[in-house]
């Protein structure tokens, strides 16, 4: 399935998450600040990043702004996790570029067919991309 990297600075969320989103075949990379992601991102090029706004030294918006940034992250796709669940939060987070914004509580299974979902509408455009590059 995916590579899947997700960070959060609550290691048993990381842990519950990985257990879940491993039973359905995606390889998860567990991540735990976003100095961390930022570095492991352009070296292990997941196919998505499950990430929290609310992390220590770096918050997650600027992780993404930085992700978005750089020519070898630029384009993979981000899942905001997030207690922020404040509409000016979710508008920062979408205007980051992140393709979903998933205020906590969630469940696993809510989680898991957005990162489904996401993953097809990226599939997808790729598929119309080489399409139309073949033209």
């Amino acid at each position: 399935m995916a590579k899947i990297m997700v960070v959060d600075d609550a290691e048993d969320l990381v842990d519950s998450i990985a257990i879940y989103l491993g039973k359905e075949g995606h390889k998860v990379i567990k991540v735990y600040t976003g100095e961390e992601a930022l570095r492991l991102a352009p070296l292990e090029s997941p196919d998505l990043i499950v990430l929290d706004v609310n992390l220590p030294r770096l918050d997650g918006f600027e992780v993404a702004r930085r992700l978005k940034g750089h020519v070898l992250t630029a384009g993979i796709p981000v899942i905001f996790l997030t207690v922020r669940g404040a509409l000016k939060d979710r508008v920062q987070g979408l205007s980051l570029g992140a393709l979903e914004y998933i205020p906590k509580p969630f469940s696993m299974e809510d989680l898991s067919k957005r990162i489904r979902d996401v993953l097809a509408k990226v599939r997808e455009t790729k598929r119309k991309l080489r399409w139309r590059r073949k033209r």
